[in-house]
C-alpha cells in the first residue's frame, strides 16, 4: 500500500477568541506542518463575510502566501 498524504482541511471562518476583538470573525488556514493553523491578520463584522473573503481574488493570493505555495 502506497502512503498517501494527509488532506488537509480547507480554510474556514471562526469567532475570533482575542477579547479586543470580540464579536468578530477572523479565518484560519491549516498547514501541513503546524499544529495550531495560521491566523489571517484581518477581522470580519460577520461570518458570511469572512466566508465571502476566503474565496475572493485577495483572499486566495493571501492564503497561498500564508502556505508558501507561490
Amino acid at each position: 500500500m502506497r502512503n498517501k498524504k494527509p488532506v488537509l482541511p480547507p480554510p474556514f471562518a471562526t469567532l475570533t477568541k482575542d477579547q479586543r476583538f470580540a464579536g468578530t470573525f477572523e479565518v484560519l488556514v491549516p498547514a501541513p506542518d503546524r499544529a495550531r493553523p495560521h491566523r489571517v491578520p484581518m477581522q470580519f463584522e460577520t461570518q458570511a463575510q469572512a466566508e465571502t473573503w476566503i474565496h475572493s481574488e485577495e483572499g486566495k493570493e493571501m492564503i497561498e502566501d500564508l502556505l508558501g505555495q507561490k
